[in-house]
């Protein structure tokens, strides 16, 4: 088997729909679509994946914004996973347009690679990875059963075969408390916008002992109605962040004593959820060699791994299921701040289609790798096995 000529067959493949991929993802940029609600993305999606030979489950794992699209029969089975999802107020500032694209861009262009090397590759549209979590969701409806390896690429302003994710929970709470004139009947109040006060002053003593890599952090989503209203009732939405589950565990205890005690001194009656656990990502690296190799035929030098994390990615629940990567490709200058307004408007430039490009060849490539030498998915599986 020639892996040299496949490889070629799928950048041609790629290069052979630029001007369609690149209208696909100006097209998600210009409409932006917070988590769960991507009706649109989603759509145009899977119907370029529909009429370019794919079947396509929609609703996949009763998510109404899920799909799954499948070429190929037998193994490997190897996943693109697809993130098209924007943030609030400054939509795709973080190239979600560009990680959709991407993927199902190097799907498309391995029908004819699938069709000799054999097994099969699936693009898995995964939701609301931004705020609510729709891998981890699917992670546990059993979206990733009969996957051999999954891989994401992301946009950045490096380029990078691997990351440092961290393990991730999210926390929201309500104070509820007592309306009343703030200046002629104070004492008949109690103040649910002094208890998140609190609570913020309590958190932000507690960063000073937390370790280096952890991270507390959070707003207020409604804090009264008016300054002459003792505030009756406030809202705040938290993230807790840290690089193992087992220190996550410890570090979310103290901060819910930060918020208990706030309503002990005020009187205001605490309210909380936990939300979605986003694990730690563990980077197949075995995986991640081979991707470098190609990513780097394209002309692109990758950075080392960064001791420091990068945020948090419900792509970590995957990795702990299956082999995974979740690489970065640049597409804006070092200055530039990713879940900025400036890079959402690198994300439509001609820099961000070179990097979707690049991100869409190297994804694509690694993918013949792995379906035409089997040693590399086993060398892939047995580092995955061993790191459990």
């Amino acid at each position: 088997m020639d892996i040299e000529k496949l490889k070629a067959m799928a950048t041609g493949g790629v290069d052979a729909h630029r001007e369609e991929l690149i209208e696909l993802s100006l097209r998600i940029h210009q409409n932006p679509e917070l988590g769960f609600q991507e009706v649109k993305a989603s759509g145009w999606l899977t119907e370029y994946l529909e009429r370019n030979g794919f079947k396509v489950e929609k609703g996949f794992c009763q998510l109404a914004t899920a799909f799954r699209g499948s070429y190929g029969s037998g193994k490997p089975t190897i996943a693109l996973l697809a993130e098209y999802d924007a943030l609030p107020k400054v939509g795709h500032a973080c190239g979600h347009n560009i990680i959709a694209t991407a993927a199902v861009g190097a799907a498309v262009a391995l029908r004819g690679a699938i069709d000799e090397a054999g097994g099969s590759v699936v693009v898995i549209g995964t939701p609301a990875e931004e705020l609510y979590g729709g891998k981890v969701i699917m992670a546990e409806r059993g979206a990733f059963e009969d996957i051999d390896a999954a891989m994401i690429v992301h946009p950045s302003v490096v380029d990078m075969s691997s990351i440092k994710a961290l393990a991730c929970i999210g926390l929201e709470v309500e104070f509820k408390g007592k309306a009343a004139h703030a200046a002629a009947y104070p004492q008949e109040g109690i103040n649910a916008l002094e208890a998140m006060i609190q609570a913020f002053n309590g958190i932000n003593s507690l960063r000073q002992h937390i370790r280096e890599q952890a991270r507390i952090h959070g707003i207020i989503t409604q804090g009264g109605e008016a300054a002459n209203i003792v505030p009756a009732y406030t809202a705040g939405s938290f993230l807790v962040r840290a690089e193992d589950k087992i220190y996550l565990d410890e570090l979310r205890k103290k901060v819910l004593n930060c918020f208990k005690a706030a309503s002990l001194a005020t009187g205001a009656r605490l309210k909380y959820t936990w939300t979605a656990y986003y694990a730690p990502l563990k980077t197949n690296f075995a995986l991640a060699e081979v991707f470098t190799k190609n990513m780097e035929t394209l002309g692109r030098n990758l950075s080392p791994p960064l001791e420091t994390a990068l945020g948090s990615s419900d792509a970590g629940n995957v990795s702990a299921l299956v082999p995974t990567i979740h690489p970065m490709v640049a597409i804006a200058p070092l200055d530039v701040v990713i879940h900025s307004p400036e890079f959402a408007a690198a994300a439509a430039t001609a820099e961000g289609n070179r990097g979707l490009f690049d991100g869409a060849k190297a994804l694509a490539m690694t993918v013949v790798d792995l379906v035409g030498q089997p040693g590399i998915i086993t060398r892939i599986k047995e580092e995955f096995f061993a790191a459990k």
